[in-house]
């Protein structure tokens, strides 16, 4: 077949590669117009650019695919079939139905469940047992498509957001050139919109933890917000982000005389504090103006940072973090 690819990031670079090394055949690559990155804020092209220029791939990078000028660009190339990955553009209905057998993509969920812009994420965050990708049929509805094929893998209790990425990333490239080796046996199967959730996009201010919140919950936040935008809370006025923790069930006695917010106890085991259930164990972090550190390592030059019985703010200040 006479495929398009259309991505823009490394989790979209993968499903190319893994496309170009089953020699399928690329007829073009459709990627996001290159913009200013890093801390010097110089323009540079997406990884799926470089990919696609390193083996000599026609590119086209359109702002906008809802031009005339767009729909006939990509209709004169004549494809059977358009591979979306991570592209980051709204697709009308014109490019959906310009290729032969139309637009599939690659979403990280398991639909319909997670659909959106954070499936990983929110898969964490509500204490999922299991993800994968889902190669679909795309329509015009939000990763309503008909599914063409599932592919599962279960959630390590120590998965955050990076590491489940990476998984996906691996998992989503095989599971694509797998589908697309027996395309046109595979059956599309309509979702059940019954059983549909929406992964909505992540914000700094949902990062914050609220220790009225119980400490499983903060848990996954945690997990959940690593790499981006990163769990936080305030103390004496600045911020501290969390990257990792447990939790340390206590019984029902015990926790009626812990006010949530209240530091147990700041030592190289952990930062322990109540919350609305059960005590988190906060045990690498990073101070304002630092790199995040270990506890360990953390009490070793500051052992008074924290104090026994203090409590820190339960609620999220008005400002940004």
């Amino acid at each position: 077949m006479r495929i398009i690819f259309a991505g823009t990031p490394d989790f979209a670079a993968s499903h190319l590669q893994a496309l170009l090394d089953a020699k399928h055949s690329i007829i073009a690559v459709y990627t996001q117009p290159d913009r200013p990155a890093g801390r010097g804020k110089k323009v540079a092209s997406s990884a799926v650019k470089t990919l696609a220029l390193a083996h000599n791939l026609p590119v086209f990078q359109p702002a906008s695919l809802k031009t005339q000028e767009a729909h006939e660009a990509l209709r004169a190339l004549n494809a059977d079939l358009m591979v979306v990955v991570a592209y980051g553009l709204i697709l009308p209905a014109e490019i959906l139905n310009a290729p032969v057998h139309g637009c599939i993509n690659v979403h990280g969920s398991i639909l319909p469940k997670w659909r959106g812009a954070a499936p990983i994420q929110r898969a964490l965050w509500a204490g999922d047992k299991e993800t994968g990708v889902t190669i679909m049929q795309m329509d015009e509805g939000l990763d309503t498509g008909n599914v063409l094929s599932i592919h599962t893998i279960d959630i390590a209790n120590e998965d955050t957001s990076a590491t489940l990425y990476d998984k996906l990333a691996s998992l989503g490239p095989k599971a694509l050139v797998e589908s697309l080796a027996k395309f046109t046996q595979l059956s599309a199967i309509k979702q059940d919109d019954t059983r549909a959730s929406y992964a909505a996009k992540l914000s700094k201010a949902e990062a914050y933890l609220d220790w009225q919140v119980p400490a499983q919950q903060l848990e996954r936040n945690i997990r959940a917000f690593n790499p981006w935008p990163v769990a936080w809370f305030t103390h004496h006025g600045k911020s501290i982000k969390v990257f990792q923790a447990h939790v340390r069930e206590v019984e029902d006695a015990i926790h009626l005389s812990f006010t949530p917010g209240k530091v147990i106890s700041f030592d190289r085991h952990g930062l322990q504090i109540a919350t609305g259930k059960d005590v988190i164990v906060i045990t690498k972090l990073q101070l304002a103006g630092k790199k995040a550190q270990e506890l360990a390592d953390i009490v070793n030059g500051q052992a008074s940072l924290f104090c026994a019985d203090e409590i820190l703010t339960a609620t999220a200040p008005d400002s940004d973090q």
